[in-house]
């Protein structure tokens, strides 16, 4: 059966035929009004600085018409694709989806409301040409409200920084630039999109930040909340595990087993010299009942440490992922003289 293609479906064709240099990712909730504006504010702003680039716009279990005009504007153009989620998964499980059908060189990041400005867009690709890895947007005259988004805003920076050891003025915004070999070492789950400088610093990566625009809202309202304090806090837990021993648990539980064992064994070795030494009764003493808790907690250290050690050595060895990263190898010269 032979088939014909018009010429708008021979030059979709060919460019998705061609590798493109930038996959912008958006993750959609709810943005129907902002939808269009935000697909040709990124299209003008690529086109001004002739790169080749996709769209790809991840809808994340919309309850409003987003997904219907996605579907319908990557239907309409030929530098969109559209993704669209069974249900709402969450920001981070969005980003992830992006990142899997990215194809470019390098893949940008950034909200669907409008606040971020896709005409940064040139101005961050530029800055990775300086030899980075990722390249974060800084809202430096951010436009939310001062108490509810820029006070938890500040302190959540500045603990990040703390527990990562990245330091960065706004981990929170989305608007940042990666090599597309750094998204491909990075997995992602629970709400870790904001912690993927630190991730990314785990890797190896060279980061960098920039101050970039930042506007108003002009359609819709905020998805975010103060109710996800608790969940950041865990995840930030979960980071700063995995950038201290990823790849040696035992380092940590097996330090405080040991340590707790033998605390509770020269707390039992002192009550045995009483009891012998002296006949003092030890039988109703706390420090008996301490003594073996302690053993008994450094003994479940131990060994929580060493199923941890065999958990990540399954977790590297099964997906092939090795335990360093390099970034790059110089050949011997062929004119070295012999």
């Amino acid at each position: 059966m032979s088939t014909s293609l018009h010429p708008e479906g021979l030059a979709s064709a060919s460019r998705l035929a061609i590798k493109p240099e930038v996959s912008v990712v958006v993750p959609i909730h709810n943005e129907y009004e902002s939808l269009p504006h935000l697909v040709e504010a990124i299209a003008a702003s690529l086109n001004a600085a002739h790169l080749h680039y996709e769209i790809i716009c991840v809808d994340d279990g919309s309850t409003d018409d987003s997904a219907v005009l996605l579907k319908q504007l990557a239907q309409s153009r030929n530098d969109l694709r559209a993704v669209i989620l069974r249900r709402n998964y969450g920001q981070t499980a969005a980003m992830a989806a992006g990142f899997s059908c990215a194809r470019g060189q390098v893949i940008v990041t950034l909200d669907g409301d409008l606040q971020n400005d896709p005409a940064d867009i040139p101005v961050m690709l530029a800055k990775l040409e300086d030899g980075y890895d990722l390249v974060s947007g800084w809202r430096k005259n951010r436009q939310d409200a001062a108490l509810t988004r820029l006070l938890p805003s500040k302190i959540a920076n500045w603990l990040i920084g703390l527990v990562t050891g990245v330091k960065l003025n706004d981990y929170g915004c989305s608007l940042k630039a990666y090599r597309a070999e750094l998204v491909a070492d990075m997995n992602l789950y629970g709400e870790l999109h904001r912690f993927l400088p630190a991730l990314a610093f785990i890797e190896g990566a060279r980061i960098t930040e920039l101050p970039v625009r930042h506007h108003a809202r002009r359609f819709g309202k905020s998805k975010y909340g103060l109710d996800r304090t608790f969940r950041v806090i865990m995840d930030l837990l979960t980071v700063w595990f995995m950038r201290k021993f990823l790849t040696k648990p035992m380092h940590v539980f097996g330090l405080f087993g040991v340590g707790s064992i033998a605390i509770g064994t020269a707390i039992g070795l002192y009550l045995t010299v009483l009891k012998i030494g002296y006949g003092v009764s030890i039988g109703n003493r706390p420090l008996l009942i301490l003594a073996v808790v302690l053993v008994l907690a450094g003994v479940q250290l131990f060994s929580v440490g060493l199923l941890a050690e065999l958990l990540m050595r399954t977790y590297h060895e099964s997906q092939g992922r090795p335990i360093y990263r390099i970034r790059e190898t110089i050949e011997p010269g062929n004119n070295v003289d012999s």
